[in-house]
């Protein structure tokens, strides 16, 4: 339990919301391999490449043993964790969270918190590092059960995109050992351990260290999770019986030019490569095993695959040009509608004004009956001033329940917003773009796939709960099926893209009638593909469920356009352990589409 995957924990959480996310929670092109830290760029207007970085440790058993070494350890590895990663040390900062015993009147339990709280203290002393604040949650009892003693140590810094490392190891990839000192007493020589930080800091930056990766309990488990990603293997130099004893805060570090850490205590570890087996003095075990032993220990509890059904089959629709504005506009305007429990309506606007465009968010004022006339009479107003309304995701009134996105459905079928709408598109050559949760209330609205505003039946196509009965973030290949749409004017049809999803009604149904006039029109814009770039049902590579591997769709001339994938949540340097490409260039073809 203490190495095994929490996959299907992680990606229950939107880990891409605020398109700042540098690294993924799960690296590698199997999504597989923890980040040793979070790291994300702050909301800004324009690009920035500076991340702000955390990490997080507390070894348990160690603070079982003797809560004074395990909060030194505490602070260590979260410490530890963000110089791997590349942050500077001299930017590094703590704060503590504490859960102990009820204290009562017994002097050990009162020890136990004193010892941890001088071992914190200890650890900052000689580190030269402060803790910022903390938490103190000094009772962890219940009844009769104890929690162990538990000071978790979070380390906070700042650091730069492009030169933040991952710890995702990959073929070719020489690993070396970094030893931390310590005495017979199992205490860290602080004075070594920050010359080791310097050294890592300058040849991070001069990019002598290609990934990196920190023992959390012992070198093989860290090894196998950073190995684990891309379902590498590793052939050992010599398996060596220590790599399974406890090296808390000992460092991975794939190298170069290893005469650049000669001042440092190395050892050789091995080298990466394709072969998914882990080898070394007449031993092998392979990549099926490996997985199965890394994944399967939650998969009942937190499952990660869910069961496939149905037909996968890419489309290739074709055609030589698509339809363009008759009204050309220089900087068109787009208007993005803001509901309660919409969270994507800054990154929308982000990528429309860097494509060249005018974003203008009205957020909805629901508190009085004047409060939504008002509205009411501002979303018409935007309308009639803009060329596109995109309708942003998030979680429209908390994902009301039987089908998200019936809010904003509802708002738009009043009289005057429908009119407003049906211009935009038929008087005034508009667009219109729904994401995830935007995606979901063109579907309820009926602008897909019909192209006009009209009621739902039981017949009509929707987005339903997740094949895997849970949210799901994590990224996704989307294949382009059909060019239809001027939305995917700067792409060609069987273009991969990588794309953040973050949802749990992403499923596309329909009936048989309604898909057929789908594949006949061309309304199916994107698939979901697995890394072979293969349309297809299975879980994980298609993460809900949708029939036919369906990503998005259009609706019968191509101008709107709605997809589950947060195509919005690009930018420069970020998911650097996951890798591909990620700009579908959307939004540069919704502007061009005016030009």
């Amino acid at each position: 339990l203490k190495v095994c995957s929490q996959k299907g924990m992680t990606e229950m959480f939107d880990s891409t919301i605020g398109a700042g996310s540098v690294l993924m929670p799960l690296g590698g092109k199997y999504q597989l391999t923890p980040s040793i830290i979070m790291a994300s760029k702050p909301p800004v207007n324009g690009e920035t490449n500076t991340v702000t970085a955390s990490s997080f440790a507390c070894p348990v058993e160690l603070l079982e043993i003797s809560p004074f070494k395990g909060a030194v350890y505490s602070i260590i590895m979260s410490v530890n964790k963000l110089v791997a990663a590349g942050v500077p040390f001299m930017t590094v900062r703590l704060t503590l969270q504490e859960f102990f015993k009820k204290l009562r009147d017994d002097p050990e339990r009162w020890g136990e918190v004193t010892g941890a709280l001088l071992g914190a203290l200890y650890a900052q002393i000689n580190l030269g590092v402060a803790a910022i604040g903390g938490k103190d949650s000094m009772s962890g009892s219940f009844n009769e059960l104890d929690v162990p003693p538990t000071l978790i140590s979070f380390g906070m810094g700042i650091g730069k995109a492009d030169t933040l490392l991952t710890n995702v190891f990959k073929k070719g990839q020489k690993l070396f050992r970094i030893r931390l000192k310590r005495d017979a007493y199992f205490m860290p020589d602080f004075k070594y351990l920050k010359k080791v930080y310097g050294i890592l800091n300058g040849n991070i930056e001069m990019g002598n260290i290609e990934a990196a990766t920190v023992a959390d309990y012992n070198i093989i488990s860290a090894i196998l999770k950073s190995i684990s990603g891309e379902r590498s293997g590793i052939s050992f130099a010599k398996m060596d019986s220590e790599y399974f004893m406890p090296a808390y805060g000992d460092f991975i570090v794939a190298l170069k030019d290893i005469s650049q850490l000669e001042m440092l205590e190395t050892d050789y570890l091995g080298i990466v490569d394709d072969s998914g087996c882990i080898k070394g003095m007449g031993f092998e075990i392979c990549d099926g095993e490996l997985t199965e032993a890394y994944t399967s220990k939650l998969e009942k509890v937190f499952p990660t695959v869910a069961s496939a059904e149905g037909e996968a089959k890419a489309f290739n629709y074709s055609v030589k040009e698509t339809y363009k504005s008759r009204q050309k506009h220089a900087r068109p305007n787009i208007f993005i509608p803001a509901f309660p429990g919409t969270n994507c309506e800054y990154d929308t606007a982000k990528r429309f004004k860097l494509a060249g465009g005018e974003p203008n968010i009205v957020v909805v004022r629901n508190q009085s009956t004047n409060n939504i006339k008002d509205t009411i009479d501002a979303f018409r107003s935007a309308i009639a001033k803009a060329q596109i309304i995109a309708f942003p995701g998030g979680f429209s009134g908390g994902d009301e329940p039987e089908g998200s996105g019936k809010f904003i459905a509802t708002t738009f079928r009043n009289p005057a917003l429908a009119d407003a709408v049906n211009e935009l598109l038929h008087k005034r050559d508009g667009l219109i773009l729904g994401i995830c949760n935007g995606f979901q209330a063109l579907i309820k609205l009926g602008l897909l796939p019909h192209g006009k505003i009209e009621a739902q039946t039981a017949e009509s196509p929707t987005l339903t709960y997740n094949n895997i009965n849970r949210h799901v973030s994590t990224i996704s290949r989307i294949r382009v099926a059909s060019n239809l749409s001027p939305w995917f004017n700067g792409v060609c049809v069987g273009d991969v893209f990588n794309v953040p999803i973050s949802h749990g009604e992403g499923r596309f149904v329909a009936n048989a009638t309604e898909m057929s006039k789908l594949i006949d029109n061309g309304q199916i814009a994107t698939q979901y593909v697995d890394l072979s770039d293969n349309v297809t049902m299975l879980s994980p590579w298609n993460p809900n469920g949708s029939m036919l591997a369906i990503e998005g769709i259009t609706s019968p001339d191509g101008r709107i356009l709605g997809k589950m994938g947060h195509a919005e949540r690009i930018g420069k340097n970020l998911y650097k352990n996951i890798g591909g490409e990620f700009d579908m260039k959307i939004f540069e073809s919704g502007i061009g589409y005016f030009g």
